[in-house]
């Protein structure tokens, strides 16, 4: 075991832990604020950087502490200026993020797992195995790393975040939200919370848990199906997560948090792509304000499903907006370099 392996991950420290230890070794206590700005407000990746500590304060982290910030492992960019990235972890494992440009807005999609334990059948990242649950700070660096990306390529700011690539965020829970708390806080990226989707599979335990957090990020349901037997074939977490459970966490949500709920929902070729599929979706999503995204299906090798038809989708369409439903058709992006959704799995 090389010395490295003693050290702690300064980065999994709060801020009055840091302080702590500035007093234990009898140095000024207000350098845990200056240490803490460096690791989340300018995102530093070592202490060398550190230029307002003194030399000796410098070298004292870096004989007991490591920070621990992923790398860029590879990146592609798409024809339509997508850019997926393939980001290594400190103990070797990947995991993907992906910067979206649009006109009005540049949004990272970033991972909370390495894998996933959820075995969606449409999804490539459901094929495989969960590794680990990614820390905070790994979280917080794809963001860190994407803001770069849009800087760079496209001379614009970051503006939107969504958990949506790589694993299940609500079975990584704390880690999920404490990712959040460094992005938003004053004294971290300081992103407005409104700027933020999680999304989740739907954990119905923990959707209550984020309305008892009174969270302030918009919260993302993949739905996919509004009928637990054509749920159930696609999605297995809805044999432990029914939609009467789902619906009734989701009304709690609403309940605590005034936040309206997105539902995506893909339409598979002759699988939910029906007027009865909408009235189902409709019946379902009536129960709280909400939005509807139909999502354009990414085929993947290991699963047969296609897109629905162009009219059928128009057909599904108007149904839910003649019930007065907000639609939104998001077409795919990245596809070329699969980093749409449901194709991030490592490839690389």
């Amino acid at each position: 075991m090389g010395l490295a392996d003693l050290k702690s991950d300064i980065r999994k420290l709060s801020q009055e832990e840091i302080r702590a230890f500035f007093i234990s070794k009898e140095e000024k206590p207000f350098r845990s604020k200056q240490v803490y700005e460096w690791l989340w407000e300018k995102s530093a990746q070592n202490f060398d950087v550190m230029t307002n500590l003194s030399q000796q304060n410098r070298d004292l982290l870096q004989k007991h502490f490591v920070i621990n910030p992923i790398t860029l492992h590879k990146k592609q960019v798409s024809n339509d200026g997508t850019i997926k990235s393939s980001f290594r972890l400190f103990d070797g494992h990947l995991v993907e993020g992906v910067l979206i440009p649009a006109d009005d807005r540049m949004t990272a999609c970033i991972s909370s797992q390495v894998g996933c334990s959820l075995t969606c059948k449409f999804c490539a990242t459901g094929y495989m195995e969960r590794k680990r649950n990614l820390d905070p700070a790994e979280i917080y660096d794809q963001v860190v790393a994407i803001r770069a990306q849009a800087e760079e390529h496209f001379q614009k700011p970051l503006t939107n975040i969504v958990y949506m690539g790589m694993g299940e965020p609500l079975l990584n829970y704390a880690n999920v939200l404490k990712s959040a708390e460094h992005i938003t806080s004053g004294e971290g990226l300081n992103m407005s919370p409104k700027r933020i989707t999680v999304s989740t599979a739907g954990v119905a335990k923990m959707i209550k848990k984020l309305a008892d957090d009174e969270v302030k990020f918009n919260l993302a349901i993949s739905l996919h199906a509004a009928n637990d037997i054509k749920r159930n074939e696609i999605m297995p977490i809805n044999e432990t997560n029914s939609l009467v459970a789902l619906k009734e966490a989701l009304k709690y949500f609403y309940k605590n948090t005034g936040n309206r709920v997105t539902y995506e929902y893909i339409l598979f070729d002759n699988f939910n792509d029906t007027l009865e599929d909408a009235e189902e979706l409709y019946e379902f999503s009536k129960n709280i304000p909400c939005k509807i995204n139909i999502i354009e299906y990414n085929p993947i090798a290991e699963a047969g499903y296609k897109n629905t038809k162009d009219d059928k989708l128009e057909n599904f369409k108007n149904y839910l907006e003649s019930k007065e439903v907000i639609v939104n058709v998001r077409r795919s992006r990245g596809k070329d370099i699969d980093a749409a959704c449901g194709q991030l799995a490592n490839k690389n």
